[in-house]
């Protein structure tokens, strides 16, 4: 039983040793300086600016390839954006802009919907983009789609023959000529019948 108090309290003992000697050797280690981005300075972009205008009657102005509506629409500029401007049009009617991300890096704005700083040079503008082509029928081809439907004859129509109203004319009814009516005379004939068998009768006794 002593025995295995000693061997107890020897491992505690060596267990405790190993364990301050440990915390020292972390202790003095330095400290891990924490890695993090370095910021990046940027400059604030030199040169004429394009300002989408707040007073605008819309959220957003459309970014063309051209400075013409006929050009197709390639992004927007939402208000309040700043923009590097390049040049203008003769008329300065169109701004031309640096936007990335389409061919050539650049685009044109609608200048009424920007404020521009600072003066623009004069930039011949692209030329105008080819016409779509409206889609035409070949006529010899439809031709063969096309059946043509013969014209019906119409019935014809035959009115019907006058109605003919018989008419009827009136009897006259004369009262000169009033004969006897016929239920007296049966009456009569039969008084005289009744009568002759009466006499008959009277004679045969």
């Amino acid at each position: 039983m002593m025995k295995i108090k000693i061997f107890f309290y020897g491992f505690l003992l060596v267990f405790v040793v190993l364990l301050i000697s440990v915390t020292n050797v972390s202790a003095n280690r330095p400290a891990q300086i924490p890695t993090v981005s370095v910021p990046t300075v940027t400059g604030t972009p030199s040169g004429p600016m394009a300002i989408v205008k707040r007073d605008a009657d819309q959220d957003q102005v459309n970014v063309r390839a051209g400075p013409s509506t006929e050009y197709d629409t390639v992004g927007v500029l939402i208000v309040g954006q700043q923009v590097p401007a390049l040049g203008r049009t003769v008329g300065g009617d169109w701004v031309q802009i640096a936007y990335p991300g389409v061919a050539g890096g650049v685009a044109w704005v609608y200048s009424p919907l920007v404020d521009v700083v600072g003066s623009l040079p004069v930039i011949e503008p692209p030329p105008t983009p080819t016409p779509r082509t409206t889609p035409t029928i070949d006529p010899t081809l439809a031709a063969q789609f096309v059946h043509e439907i013969p014209p019906t004859r119409l019935p014809t129509f035959t009115p019907p023959p006058p109605l003919v109203i018989p008419t009827y004319e009136d009897v006259e009814t004369s009262t000169a000529n009033v004969g006897v009516p016929m239920g007296i005379v049966i009456i009569g004939l039969g008084v005289i019948g009744l009568f002759g068998t009466l006499i008959s009768l009277l004679r045969g006794r």
